[in-house]
């Protein structure tokens, strides 16, 4: 499938809402999981402001590229963000949108990167 780079350089991106794992399967509460690393997948929905629009686009992100606190309003980078097409049939209803992925979402709130005192 098809894999679109998405550019970020002009847009403001803020956390709209905390990261939480991924769901794979509804039915049965499993927790999807990256399948190169085995990582846990984390969905962090983000406001992405760019040509005088705004969207909240839900990104999927392995767990060990979450690096910050990320609360609402928290202005973020998003490292290696895609967008990949998708559509499916389930009985008989056809549905398509499109995926985001990134490698890494990071803080860029001041402080965010220095280490936590014991």
């Amino acid at each position: 499938m098809r894999q679109i780079p998405v550019d970020t350089s002009t847009a403001t991106v803020m956390v709209a809402k905390s990261p939480q794992p991924k769901v794979k399967d509804r039915r049965s509460g499993e927790i999807a999981t990256d399948a190169e690393t085995g990582a846990t997948l984390m969905t962090v929905d983000v406001m992405f402001a760019a040509n005088d629009e705004v969207e909240i686009l839900s990104v999927t992100v392995p767990e060990p590229g979450i690096t910050g606190e990320l609360q609402m309003g928290t202005p973020v980078a998003l490292t290696g963000l895609i967008a990949r097409p998708w559509d499916n049939e389930f009985n008989g209803v056809k549905r398509h949108g499109i995926a985001f992925r990134a490698v890494a979402v990071t803080s860029l709130a001041a402080g965010a990167l220095k280490p936590k005192a014991a």
